[in-house]
């Protein structure tokens, strides 16, 4: 498992920490005021105490932010950490007083001398902060303070105590919990200390279901989260490294993940212990549940008496308060694997006989299958039959667990054989794909009939086409679907399904896309959803769209109507949502995605996860943004790590392209061309010609995106990004004059959109024929593709729309009529964060005569998310009065804000507002949740504007 990181732009506050974070806040607005002054945040190791260092740098917007941290190897080395924190800035030591600055020279080992007072030397620290504020505020952030060495921690309590008056801010973090200044010496003693405590419970149910990627039994849920004791790095630690089968349902063995340190200390408590104590506390390890009545009946029927209770109390690693309760996630597998081999057995054994059979089977099943030390027929005949059972607990990785341990218990070589497909083919879907192919490797060994063997053939080009991706998977996904049409159907289908999506990413000869499409054609095809699917798509790729678009479109409302259950759903969804794309169908692919996405999670089907959230990651950025379509690469990302198969390049290509961030695409494309396939095709070649052209037409570099474009279309019978790469290709072929060029390219998208006849193709065609005509019949065009994507959920393109009949009316001088789509573009490219394409228009809004401010969002970070707020409000014609009745603060406190929006946006009056606030912005104002808050009294600076 890997925890997914929060992605995001600066500032966004950490989850749970409104507190800490407003108090941040405001340290970094008096600073500005020149109210300077020292914080210790202070917490137990992995409350988020950096986190929140980090939080406050961001939004030190503005600022000069130096950052250090100490480091236990430098302990002992006088002045190291305070050489660490002033480095930055010693160009400033001319500017000291000869003392001071012989002082600094002399500790930090620049010229020998003698060792100076430490009084001149805290003086010297402080005129050296002071001379690197004086042009713009300072924050200084240093890390891990309690290992700090004696001189620097000293030194910095007493400027700490000085910064009265300095644009200075000095924040460190302290762990409570380590040895160190403010512990053991006092030098930190009567500064302001920001006290970090555990997450609400709310908040780290939230972290987990954003940390952990497949499903877990609501047991084991509450039990990690009660033992994280809402430290975030415990409940990372609990998850980190851990298969997907390891947390689901909580069958898997506990694993240690710890730092050596906390291992030591975990196992040295444990061992200490008496014999008793120490199988009490390996029942509570070996069950996942924290069921405190097992516990004791189990502890009961093995004569376990209360005292062994009062021993384990008193270590603090364990708690029984009606829950069983570990100090730490993974104190508990420090326990379990301190204990024998005997040992582990037994407590299964004993939990087995203690677990109740009617309505805990499976849980029974899984002990006993681990009280065992050799193989055993009946306790894997009980895996295989709870299986299901456990399927609703833990999903998919919880089946490949139970039947990966049913194979290894089996002494028949037939039925160990059959179990070892079974657990592999689970363990493929669960994304374990190590493990799968180590189990195929078992299930080779055989003896398997023919079914079995060419279920292999297929697991196994399955497993290829995952790991090692390229146009060769593509016939052996072929060859399996053909050999199982006959005697599995169903499968067959899938593997058709699965040969499709392959050739369509990667191309290639025999297997490629019209080799599966005219094998499809040739067998029977149910007329059910999934089957009219497979039809549709092997006639649009076979015979084009004008044939097949009608096919699949049909297929498609057939598939939206049908109630699948989750493994038919996983299995067909993602063909769908390629499907939806292929014919401009944006309502159903956003549907079906958004389905598949729900079912692959609550079954914690990884393998599908991946690739149904970049899909998902695609209809997001043209509806919702690069946020919302960033939040899920994020995810694909992770999902990707934890089945080891990273996502590449190719998830971030996209965002990057449309944001108009010139030197990521091109890093990202450039990391594209490794491994690219020697005679590939398809998307996994597209997509970077494609992402090219949307970068360059976004930054008006309209040669190099007709060059892009060009390359990016040049296989005619290839569809999807091809066909986007048209687009692109009609519209910089129009803007270099290469009118010829741009027409050839129209008709050839014309043929496409007009066979799919949906509001997204027809809008893409209107807006496209537009750029090649003239006079009225362009202005036709240009409203009908505003008209047309208005209806659909493509709001990136509908900009596209606007911008580009923006121009074409400021080109006709109609000055005043451009600048009302050209705003409206603009208004949408910076809500969906699209800045290439926002940057284009609004060169085209000056270009009309009109000034044209940077607009500021929450998104960019210009204004905080109280003062986005306040500054909406005041938009709306609120008074200052009336805002601060709504939002619960001073009057002053809301004039204090105003101030800081004029001065952030460069205006004088509220007027203003209206032109510097972009929609983003007025939403908060309305949506935002009003919440107490506390500011600074009146700025003595502040307008007259301001305060009214």
């Amino acid at each position: 498992m890997l925890t997914i990181p929060s992605g995001g732009h600066s500032g966004h506050r950490p989850r749970g920490r409104h507190r800490e974070c407003e108090t941040l806040d405001r340290l970094v607005a008096d600073v500005w005021t020149g109210a300077g002054q020292m914080l210790v945040v202070r917490g137990e190791q992995g409350v988020g105490k950096s986190t929140l260092l980090a939080y406050l740098a961001e939004r030190a917007s503005g600022c000069l932010v130096l950052r250090a941290a100490g480091l236990e190897s430098e302990r002992e080395l006088e002045f190291a950490g305070l050489h660490q924190l002033c480095a930055p800035i010693l160009g400033g030591l001319a500017e000291l007083p000869d003392p001071q600055r012989d002082a600094l020279v002399t500790v930090f080992g620049l010229c020998a001398g003698e060792v100076p007072d430490r009084l001149v030397v805290g003086m010297a620290v402080i005129g050296l902060l002071s001379a690197a504020a004086a042009e713009r505020p300072l924050v200084c952030v240093l890390d891990d303070a309690q290992w700090l060495d004696a001189a620097s921690a000293q030194v910095l309590g007493f400027v700490g105590r000085r910064l009265v008056g300095e644009s200075v801010v000095l924040a460190i973090a302290v762990g409570e919990c380590s040895e160190g200044p403010g512990d053991d010496r006092p030098h930190l003693a009567g500064i302001p200390e920001l006290v970090v405590g555990g997450l609400a419970a709310r908040d780290v149910h939230h972290l987990l279901d954003s940390t952990a990627v497949g499903p877990l039994d609501e047991r084991v849920r509450e039990r990690i989260v009660d033992e994280a004791r809402g430290n975030p790095l415990a409940l990372q630690q609990a998850i980190d490294g851990q298969e997907p089968d390891h947390l689901a349902g909580g069958y898997g063995l506990p694993r240690i993940t710890l730092p050596d340190r906390m291992v030591d200390s975990f196992r040295r408590q444990y061992l200490l212990l008496p014999a008793a104590t120490r199988q009490l506390l390996l029942l509570a390890a070996a069950d996942p549940t924290g069921d405190a009545v097992l516990l004791w009946r189990t502890a009961g029927e093995l004569g376990i008496t209360a005292a062994a209770v009062s021993l384990t109390v008193t270590t603090r690693l364990v708690a029984f308060d009606g829950y069983v309760r570990f100090c730490h996630p993974l104190a508990r597998s420090v326990v379990y694997e301190a204990a024998s081999s005997q040992e582990r057995q037994a407590a299964h054994r004993a939990l087995a006989a203690a677990t109740d059979p009617g309505t805990d089977a499976d849980r029974r099943a899984w002990h006993r299958a681990y009280a065992v030390s050799d193989l055993d027929e009946e306790a894997a005949a009980d895996l295989e039959r709870t299986a299901d059972h456990a399927m609703e607990r833990g999903g998919l990785p919880a089946v490949a667990a139970f039947r990966a341990r049913a194979a290894e218990l089996t002494a028949d070589r037939a039925g160990r054989a059959r179990r070892a497909l079974a657990a592999a083919e689970a363990k493929y879907q669960a994304g374990a794909l190590r493990a799968a192919r180590r189990l195929l490797a078992v299930a080779r060994a055989g003896p398997l009939d023919d079914l079995a063997r060419t279920q292999m053939l297929f697991l196994d080009a399955q497993l290829t086409a995952h790991s090692e991706p390229g146009p060769d998977t593509s016939a052996e996904l072929l060859e399996a679907a053909q050999l199982l049409e006959s005697v599995e159907p169903d499968q067959a289908r899938e593997a058709y399904c699965e040969a499709f999506d392959n050739a369509l990413t990667f191309g290639g000869t025999g297997g490629g896309v019209l080799e599966i499409a005219e094998a499809v054609q040739a067998a029977p095809q149910p007329t059910d959803g999934p089957g009219l699917l497979l039809e549709g798509l092997a006639v649009l790729t076979s015979k084009g769209l004008v044939e097949g678009a009608p096919v699949v479109k049909r297929a498609l409302r057939v598939v939206q109507d049908q109630e699948a259950g989750a493994d038919e759903g996983i299995r067909w969804l993602l063909l769908a949502c390629r499907a939806a794309q292929e014919v401009w169908d944006d309502r159903s692919w956003h549907a079906l995605t958004t389905r598949l996405i729900q079912l692959a999670r609550s079954v914690g089907a990884l393998t599908v996860l991946r690739p149904a959230l970049l899909s998902g990651s695609m209809i997001q950025l043209l509806a919702a943004g690069c946020d919302a379509a960033m939040s899920m690469t994020l995810q694909a990302e992770a999902v990707g790590i934890a089945t080891g198969c990273p996502l590449g390049p190719y998830g971030r290509l996209p965002l990057a392209a449309w944001r108009g961030h010139d030197l990521e695409t091109s890093r990202l494309i450039a990391e594209t061309t490794i491994g690219v396939p020697a005679g590939g095709d398809g998307h996994w070649r597209t997509a970077p010609y494609w992402a090219e052209a949307v970068l360059n037409n976004g930054l008006g570099r309209y040669d190099d995106a007709l060059s892009a474009a060009t390359r990016g279309c040049e296989r005619q019978e290839e569809l999807g990004l091809a066909t986007w790469s048209l687009v692109e290709l009609v519209e910089a072929a129009a803007r270099t004059g290469e009118m010829q060029q741009a027409t050839d390219a129209l008709k050839r998208l014309q043929a496409r959109t007009e066979a799919c006849s949906t509001d997204w193709a027809l809008g893409i065609e209107a807006r496209s024929r537009a750029l090649v005509s003239e006079g009225q019949a362009a202005e036709t065009l240009y409203l009908k593709a505003i008209d047309s994507l208005g209806r659909t959920l493509v709001r990136a393109d509908l900009g596209r729309a606007h911008l580009l009949y923006g121009e074409w009316l400021r080109r006709q001088s109609r000055r005043i009529d451009a600048r009302v789509h050209l705003r409206a573009a603009q208004e949408l490219f910076v809500e969906l964060g699209i800045d290439g394409f926002a940057g284009r228009a609004r060169r085209e809004l000056e270009a009309t005569g009109l000034t044209v401010r940077k607009r500021a969002s929450v998104a960019d970070d210009l204004l905080t998310a109280q003062e986005a707020q306040i500054a909406g409000m005041a938009r709306a014609g609120r008074t200052n009065a009336e805002i601060s009745v709504e939002l619960f603060i001073s009057p002053r406190t809301v004039e204090w804000h105003m101030h800081k929006v004029f001065t952030k946006l460069g205006i004088t009056s509220r007027k203003q507002l209206g032109e510097a606030l972009a929609p983003a912005v007025v939403r908060a104002a309305h949506l935002a949740p009003a919440r107490p808050g506390a500011g600074p009294g009146g700025d003595p600076g502040a307008t007259d504007a301001s305060r009214r």
